[in-house]
């Protein structure tokens, strides 16, 4: 009876552990207070599926440029003002950076 507990209880764990969210493994969490969130549609971005050269084209060469990570490739340029990410060659987000 004993090792039929035991296994039981080993099997419920390894249930358990295989079912728990790892937090923190896979996305970081960013927190932009609602004070300092802006309307998107009133600020001059690049849009959805903009490709690299035109976003060069109209807004420059980015401060920094991070990536690109993961498949399929991610990366991002920095503006002082905004932020565009990108998949491949074309943009997929555009994120306004907090005012201080």
């Amino acid at each position: 009876m004993t090792i039929k507990r035991a296994l039981t209880g080993t099997l419920v764990t390894a249930m358990f552990l295989t079912l728990a969210p790892v937090s923190g493994t896979f996305a970081e969490e960013l927190r932009v207070p609602v004070g300092s969130q802006a309307d998107r549609g009133q600020q001059n971005v690049p849009r959805t599926g903009t490709t690299q050269a035109s976003v060069r084209a109209s807004w420059g060469q980015p401060a920094s440029v991070e990536g690109p990570v993961g498949q399929p490739p991610i990366s991002q340029w920095n503006y002082g003002n905004f932020v565009v990410y990108f998949e491949n060659d074309r943009v997929i987000h555009s994120v306004l950076t907090p005012q201080r």
